[in-house]
């Protein structure tokens, strides 16, 4: 796209205005590769054509879009189209069934398709025979985007809540960010119950209910930092284990979300944490390479002796 093209230059100026509000001239030029004064002609070209290009005064000022705009038609490459059905056909389980929500989507951005990129496009989804992960946990559309919008809105909200045990509460929390790691969605939140941080599972949620109460999250707060230093905060079962390693070493088998690692000494760290699924946490203990002394807690303590057990017994030639 050269300097001869001034109209395509103007609508990709309004993209960038569309994908950045408040963008400056000066960055709509770094973006288009022209001069400054180059940029600001664009805008101008945009408003001669009765698109309302509004300029924010201020140090932080720049370009965005006044009331009344339409967003321009959404369209894809082939490329982005097959990668598109690839990528849901690869994570989920439901694409190909029509009345789930992720079914029902795919099936619209076919049918906007040109008939061309349809073609192909159609013939992946009923001929391509993926196994995605079916154990995957995957929330429920509607309650994650409660959550997304309080959280944006910094309202409280009131959940409902099943752990992995089948335990089941309500608490008031201040939704702070939800955080998508590892495939899971998590809650990163306040607990007015416990007046403390807490990490919750978006797909272990059954209810939420937006509350009038308004709050604001710690300034300069890292969701994913946080996240990681909760995720074995606050659950039923306690953790406490000597690892036979110090802690800049251990922590390459035992990351921040299992618990906080504490030095004893030059040779030897201590693990601190608490969980809602033992077992599970025994089968990732059996996975470091070095000594280990589980001091506690009890429900840990029987499920690391049930793992050791079966391994062992896995050896047995009888």
């Amino acid at each position: 796209m050269g300097e001869s093209n001034p109209t395509a230059r103007a609508l990709a100026a309004l993209e960038l205005i569309q994908a950045a509000p408040g963008i400056t001239a000066e960055r709509i030029a770094e973006r288009l590769g022209v001069s400054d004064r180059a940029a600001r002609r664009y805008v101008a070209t945009l408003r001669a054509a009765d698109i309302p290009v509004v300029a924010v005064r201020g140090p932080y000022g720049g370009y965005r879009l006044g009331r009344g705009v339409r967003p321009p038609p959404l369209v894809f490459t082939a490329t982005e189209a097959m990668a598109l059905v690839m990528a849901v056909l690869d994570g989920h389980h439901a694409a190909d069934d029509p009345s789930a929500p992720v079914g029902s989507a795919l099936g619209k951005i076919v049918r906007s398709l040109p008939e061309a990129l349809a073609d192909p496009v159609r013939a992946v989804r009923d001929v391509a025979s993926p196994v995605p992960d079916r154990g995957a946990a995957r929330p429920d559309p509607a309650t994650a985007s409660a959550l997304v919008q309080a959280c944006a809105a910094g309202r409280r909200v009131r959940v409902e809540y099943r752990s992995e045990s089948g335990r089941t509460w309500t608490a008031d929390v201040d939704p702070w960010a939800v955080v998508v790691r590892h495939g899971r969605w998590y809650l990163l939140c306040h607990s007015h119950a416990v007046d403390a941080r807490r990490t919750c599972r978006v797909d272990r949620v059954t209810s939420v209910h937006v509350l009038a109460d308004a709050f604001k999250p710690p300034v300069g707060l890292d969701a994913v930092a946080e996240l990681e230093a909760h995720l074995a905060v606050g659950w039923e079962y306690a953790v406490d284990v000597v690892v036979a390693a110090p802690a800049h070493r251990a922590q390459t088998w035992l990351p921040r979300d299992l618990g906080r690692l504490e030095p004893v000494d030059g040779s030897s760290c201590r693990l601190v944490a608490t969980t809602s699924n033992p077992p599970w946490y025994a089968a990732r203990l059996a996975d470091v390479p070095v000594p280990l002394r589980v001091l506690g807690g009890p429900e840990l303590v029987a499920c690391v002796r049930s793992v050791g057990r079966r391994l062992l017994a896995a050896t047995d030639p009888q």
